[in-house]
C-alpha cells in the first residue's frame, strides 16, 4: 500500500503558492460545537500549507498522516471528507488528517499528481502511501485505515499524538537537515533535478546506509522523468508502440507518480514478457527501481516480484 507520490519528501514540490484556509471541521462562530471538535480539529485535522507541510511530513515519522486532496466544488469530496474526519477522531491520535484544497494549492496538488479528486494518500515515515481515489464507502475507508496502521507499524511508526496538548498555531521545531539533504531540497525547489541527484548521490557515497537519501534519490529521478510529460500523449505513444521501452516506461512513471501502482507494475511485467532477452534487462532494472520506491513490504510489490520471478525462471 505504499504510494510514491513525487511530493512525498519535504521540499519535493514548490510550496510557494500554498496558503491557509479554514478547516471544514471547525464549528462556525456562534454555533454549538460537537463534543471535542475543537480539540480534534486543532490536533488531528489540519490544513497543509507551505509553512506546515514540513511539519506534517516530520510528524509522519511518529504517526501516519492521511492527506485528503479536495475542492469546494467537488460533490464526492463533501461525501468523503466527513468520513475521513470521523474515523480520524475515533482513532484518537493514532492518525492525523491533513487536508489540501487543490484549487488553493495548485502546486502541491501537482506534486501529488492529483489527476482526479477526491484523492487520498498518506505519509508514513516521510514516505508517500497511496490509499484510494473517489468517494469510498465508510466500511472500505475503515479497512484502508486499518491497513495503513498495519503498514505504519511495520515501518516503526506506532506513536500516538497527544490530543489537545499543543495548539495548532504552535510551530514545530524541525531538526536541521544534513547539509547534502538541504542542498538536494533546495535544488528540487529550483527545478534543478540534476543537482538534487548529485547531492543525494554524494550523500549515499558518504553513507551508503542513508535511507532518506536513497528514497530521495529515487523520487527525484522519478520527478525528473515525468517533468513535462503529458499523460494522454504518453498513453497514445505507448498504445502505438506496445514494445517500445521508452514509451512504456513513460506511462509507468506517470502511473507511479499518480498512485496507480498496480497499473505501472502490470504494464512493465507485460512488457518484460513480450520483449526479447536483450531488452529484458532494462525492463527488470526499471521494475526493481520502482519496487524500491514503493517498498519491499507492500503487497503489490510482493505480487509483482512473484510474477517477475516466474517470468525469469
Amino acid at each position: 500500500m505504499t504510494d510514491i507520490s513525487p511530493a512525498a519528501l519535504r521540499g519535493a514540490v514548490d510550496l510557494s503558492a500554498l496558503r491557509n484556509r479554514p478547516s471544514p471541521s471547525a464549528a462556525p462562530a456562534g454555533s454549538a460545537a460537537q463534543p471535542d471538535s475543537a480539540v480534534a480539529s486543532g490536533a488531528l485535522i489540519r490544513d497543509i500549507t507551505d509553512e506546515t507541510f514540513g511539519e506534517v511530513l516530520e510528524l509522519s515519522r511518529t504517526v501516519p498522516v492521511v492527506v485528503d486532496l479536495w475542492a469546494e466544488w467537488c460533490g464526492p469530496c463533501k461525501q468523503l471528507s466527513p468520513i475521513l474526519e470521523k474515523i480520524t477522531q475515533e482513532l484518537a491520535g493514532r492518525v492525523v488528517l491533513a487536508k489540501v484544497d487543490v484549487d488553493a494549492n495548485p502546486q502541491l496538488a501537482q506534486g501529488f499528481r492529483a489527476q482526479s479528486i477526491p484523492m487520498v494518500v498518506a505519509l508514513v515515515a516521510g514516505q508517500p502511501v497511496p490509499m484510494f481515489n473517489g468517494a469510498v464507502p465508510e466500511e472500505q475507508v475503515r479497512q484502508v485505515f486499518e491497513q495503513l496502521l498495519q503498514l505504519a507499524a511495520q515501518n516503526g511508526v506506532t506513536g500516538t499524538l497527544p490530543v489537545g496538548e499543543r495548539k495548532p498555531e504552535e510551530p514545530v521545531e524541525e531538526a536541521p537537515l544534513p547539509p547534502l539533504h538541504a542542498e538536494a531540497f533546495a535544488a528540487i525547489e529550483n527545478g534543478d533535478y540534476a543537482g538534487a541527484v548529485r547531492a543525494y548521490e554524494k550523500a549515499l557515497a558518504e553513507n551508503p546506509r542513508d535511507e532518506d537519501a536513497r528514497a530521495g534519490l529515487g523520487q527525484v529521478r522519478l520527478l525528473d522523468r515525468v517533468q513535462g510529460l503529458d499523460l494522454q500523449q504518453a498513453r497514445a505513444a505507448a498504445a502505438a508502440a506496445p514494445q517500445d521501452l521508452d514509451a512504456q516506461f513513460a506511462v509507468a512513471d506517470l502511473d507511479i507518480a499518480g498512485g496507480h501502482v498496480e497499473d505501472a507494475f502490470g504494464r512493465l511485467l507485460d512488457l518484460f514478457a513480450a520483449v526479447g532477452t536483450d531488452e529484458r534487462t532494462a525492463v527488470r532494472e526499471r521494475l526493481v527501481e520502482l519496487f524500491g520506491l514503493i517498498g519491499a513490504d507492500d503487497p503489490r510489490v510482493i505480487s509483482a516480484r512473484t510474477r517477475l520471478s516466474s517470468l525469469l525462471f
